[in-house]
């Protein structure tokens, strides 16, 4: 598995979100986005779709997890709509992990992400991990994850 550590810069998206527990419905709220975006022309080579799990389902109950399916945006048009609300996902340093796009091989990779943080001299930041996917990687179904993290 890849892993590299990536400065992520601070970016304007639009986005779907999901309450309630972690699963199908998350792939439901990613579907909805991808409508809207190619309604509104934003899903072409370029687009960085982010699906971002906001709540620890180990501490949150999984009725008040929150899920958003989001599309990086840089056009400085307003894109009123019902559908998506329009946010800002700070920048940081990530640890960025290629996985095959598939539960078991994202189980897999958490397995060993940990460890390599701790190897590597870092921790886990106080921010959502991201689910990363790029055009090129999207078609192949692959994803990226990305783990916030800080020095030790």
């Amino acid at each position: 598995m890849q892993m590299v550590i990536e400065n992520l810069p601070s970016c304007r998206l639009a986005y779907v979100r999901q309450v309630g527990p972690y699963g199908p419905a998350n792939a439901q709220a990613m579907n909805t986005l991808k409508q809207w975006a190619v309604k509104n022309q934003l899903l072409h080579e370029s687009a960085t779709l982010l699906g971002i799990p906001q709540d620890d389902p180990t501490t949150t109950p999984p009725e008040e997890c929150r899920y958003d399916a989001c599309i990086v945006i840089t056009e400085s048009k307003r894109l009123e709509d019902d559908i998506v609300e329009i946010g800002e996902l700070s920048g940081g340093d990530y640890l960025i992990c290629k996985v095959r796009h598939t539960a078991e091989d994202i189980q897999q990779a958490w397995n060993v992400i940990i460890p390599h943080l701790h190897a590597s001299g870092y921790v886990m930041d106080n921010k959502p991990v991201i689910e990363r996917y790029r055009w090129e990687l999207l078609h192949q179904h692959w994803c990226e994850i990305c783990v916030p993290v800080r020095p030790v």
